[in-house]
């Protein structure tokens, strides 16, 4: 299972946890941008920590698999484009 949707599930079981408000935070500053303290991080027990780890690969693959996808429908789009300029 993915370290997102283990997250995912550990913060539905347990949202007023530390751990559950850890990883809330860690994943509302992926997904917004803001900060997040790696001091938190460090008040995880080692699983969880890995698990936090994990996490940030999993959301770094993911952009990167979003902004590829982003570049192949644009690029799709002005290839469509340019072949109706062209008729």
């Amino acid at each position: 299972m993915r370290a997102i949707k283990q997250v995912k599930k550990l913060i539905e079981k347990n949202p007023n946890s530390s751990v559950g408000q850890t990883f809330s935070k860690l994943i509302l500053s992926l997904e917004s941008d803001v900060e997040f303290s790696v001091k938190d991080l460090y008040s995880l027990d080692t699983a969880d920590f890995d698990l936090a780890i994990e996490v940030l690969k999993d959301w770094r693959i993911d952009r990167f698999y979003i902004g590829k996808a982003k570049a192949f429908d644009i690029a799709t789009h002005a290839h469509a484009l340019a072949a109706q300029n062209n008729h």
